[in-house]
Formats: structure tokens, C-alpha cells, sequence
């Protein structure tokens, strides 16, 4: 049976088990509002109090450890300066009076209603937790996570009578995936804290309302933000830029997508330079690349230095959006992983086009 906590169902399952090996530490409080959608005028359903979490505290551990990645970081910010950010002040409040905690996430609920006014935003349950000893960057914090809900799933449910037993439908919250979250580390706090922020709902560009409007939040210039940027500029010139200035196939284009992510498979440090002469060769194609590159950055807001430390967890992000498949007609699609001078391109006299491979074994 479902627990029922102020109103809203948690489902859970005692015949599963989780791993609570983490760097998220332990639930200390837990509180659930729900917010609507602010243009539809669905209101905001506010908690007085907080609610029980020992039976589910491990299904939030797992949805934590399968949906955020600490390596991809990002502070709050604000013009002109970061303490005008409203929720960085209302996780600082709590941080410094955990007495607080209902208030200021009621005051988080409220925030985000104001911001949920897109039509194509749905209303749905915002889950607020605060986690007692996280590990970030081999420090022990702690840190306020919240979790919106906005997607819900159908259970069956089991019903027992006289008769024998029955079935019947309910929704509710899943576990497995999380639509919208955040987790704020209490550390570098002058710099905006250290925040971790997922987003698998409304990637259009109109609704990015969860990072932009509600949180404020920049990505942290480490080590993956800027493999993430470099990795993302480079394709977007193969991709969008190259056959503008240049005569290619897409044969060549996917060679040059894998020799980009070939250099950063195999570089423990990147330099810019180095990266140029090495994937793009040609005088004429390192010009072109050097002239798209920093109109990007400076359409894009994008700060990189020419060196620095390459992230692996990057690179296989990126490598799985580095398309290098050869689509022919209907009738082929050609995987090109490697030596782009073992596949050659022709046309017949008749005009029909084709491709040569040559190869040494088959498997």
C-alpha cells in the first residue's frame, strides 16, 4: 500500500534493496509542496510541516546516485552581484538556521510558481530534502536538494474483498527517473555555492525556466565544463560551419568529428594549438576553425583557456552526440571509426554514386 504523508502518496516496494554507498550522505528533513503552472493560474499547494521519510529514504538515494553527475558543477549568479540571487538566500537562510528549513522552502515554492509561467510547463510536486554529511571535492557538507516531480507514472494496485482480488489504477510519483532536480553543497559559498542540476523535461528552448529563471544558475569553469564547451564548439563547426566554406563529404566531416574526440581520448591535457594542427591540418580549415570558434564564444558567453586539464567524463558525454555514421539512401548505413583513407568516393559514368572500402579481416 502506498504511505500517505500531508496528502501527497509516496510508493514504495519492501522487496527491493539499494546501495546506500554515496556521496550524498543522509536525509535529515524532507518537505513536499506542489506548484502549478502560474499561467494556467494552478496556485501552489504549501506544506506547514515536514513530513516522514524513514521507508523512502532510500529510493531518494538512488534516484540521487543514477541522476546527478558531480563533475558537472555549476554556482548561482546574479547581477551585479550574487546576493540578490533569491535562492541563493533562501538555501543561505537555511544553512545557517536549520529551523528555517520549512519557511524558506516554502519561500522556494512560491519563487518557482512565479517562474512556471510558460504554457507548456507542468505543475508538479516540489520535493525539498536536507542531506547531512555529502562528499564534494573530499570535503563532508552539508546540502539542500530539490526534486521536481512533473511526469507521473501508473501503478496497479492490488485489491483485496470478499470476491477475491482485484486490480485498479494509480498514479504517482516514480523512482526512476528524476524530471527536475538540484542539489546545493554548502561550500564556496561567497562564489555561489556548488550546485549540481538536472534538467530531463523542456529542453526546449522556451522553457528552460528550471536553470535560468528559478535556480540562475553558471556552469563552474573546471576541467568538464571546459572539455564540454571545446568538444561542443568543434562539432558545431564540423557540423554547421565546414561545407560553408569548404567543399566536403561527410565522410570527411565524420573523420574530422573522430579525430576531435580521438585527440581528447588520447591527451591527459589539451592545447589549442596542438588540437588544430593535429585534427584539422590544413592552413585554410585551422583559419576557418579559428574564425568560428571566437564568434561562438562571443555569441555563446563562452570563456576558455587554450590549455587545460582534460575530463574523461566529458569526452564520453560528448563522443556519444559525435555522430559518425554514413547514411546512404535508404539502403546502407557505413560506421566510420577510424583511418578515413580506407574509404574512397566516386561516381560511376552512369552517374551513380558510390563508396569504396578497403579492409583487411572481416568479423
Amino acid at each position: 500500500m502506498p504511505e500517505i504523508e500531508n496528502g501527497f502518496y509516496f510508493r514504495y516496494f519492501n522487496n527491493t534493496s539499494f546501495m546506500l554507498d554515496t556521496p550524498y550522505g543522509k536525509m535529515d528533513k524532507l518537505i513536499v509542496h506542489y506548484v502549478g503552472n502560474k499561467n494556467n493560474g494552478d496556485g501552489v499547494q504549501l506544506s506547514a510541516a515536514e513530513t516522514g521519510f524513514e521507508k523512502i529514504e532510500e529510493y531518494f538515494t538512488a534516484l540521487m546516485n543514477s541522476s546527478f553527475n558531480l563533475e558537472e558543477l555549476y554556482s548561482f549568479h546574479f547581477q551585479p552581484r550574487v546576493e540578490l540571487n533569491p535562492v541563493y538566500q533562501f538555501i543561505k537562510e537555511i544553512f545557517a538556521d536549520k529551523e528555517t528549513f520549512a519557511e524558506q522552502s516554502q519561500n522556494c515554492a512560491r519563487l518557482l510558481y512565479d517562474k512556471s509561467n510558460h504554457p507548456k510547463i507542468k505543475g508538479g510536486e516540489l520535493q525539498v530534502v536536507y542531506l547531512r554529511n555529502c562528499l564534494i571535492n573530499d570535503k563532508t557538507v552539508d546540502a539542500v536538494a530539490f526534486f521536481k516531480s512533473e511526469n507521473k507514472e501508473t501503478f496497479l494496485k492490488v485489491i483485496a474483498s470478499k470476491q477475491g482480488l482485484g486490480l485498479e489504477t494509480e498514479q504517482g510519483i516514480g523512482i526512476k527517473k528524476l524530471d527536475k532536480g538540484c542539489i546545493v553543497f554548502n561550500t564556496n559559498e561567497k562564489e555561489g555555492y556548488r550546485v549540481a542540476v538536472v534538467d530531463n523535461t523542456n529542453r526546449n528552448e522556451e522553457a528552460q525556466y528550471w536553470k535560468d529563471e528559478f535556480l540562475a544558475v553558471e556552469p563552474v569553469a573546471n576541467e568538464f565544463h571546459q572539455t564540454n564547451e571545446f568538444l561542443g564548439i568543434a562539432k558545431n563547426f564540423v557540423t554547421k560551419q565546414l561545407d560553408e566554406d569548404f567543399e566536403v563529404s561527410k565522410a570527411d566531416k565524420i573523420d574530422y568529428l573522430n579525430r576531435s574526440v580521438e585527440y581528447f581520448k588520447t591527451h591527459e591535457s589539451f592545447d589549442k594549438e596542438d588540437f588544430e594542427r593535429k585534427v584539422f591540418q590544413e592552413p585554410g580549415v585551422i583559419n576557418s576553425f579559428r574564425k568560428f570558434d571566437s564568434g561562438f564564444r562571443q555569441e555563446n558567453d563562452i570563456d576558455l583557456p587554450d590549455n587545460f586539464d582534460i575530463s574523461a567524463k566529458a569526452v564520453k558525454k560528448q563522443a556519444r552526440v559525435f555522430k559518425s555514421v554514413l547514411k546512404l539512401d535508404k539502403n546502407f548505413h557505413i560506421y566510420i571509426h577510424g583511418n578515413r583513407e580506407l574509404i574512397e568516393q566516386g561516381v560511376e559514368p552512369d552517374g551513380r554514386k558510390f563508396y569504396k572500402i578497403y579492409f583487411n579481416e572481416e568479423n
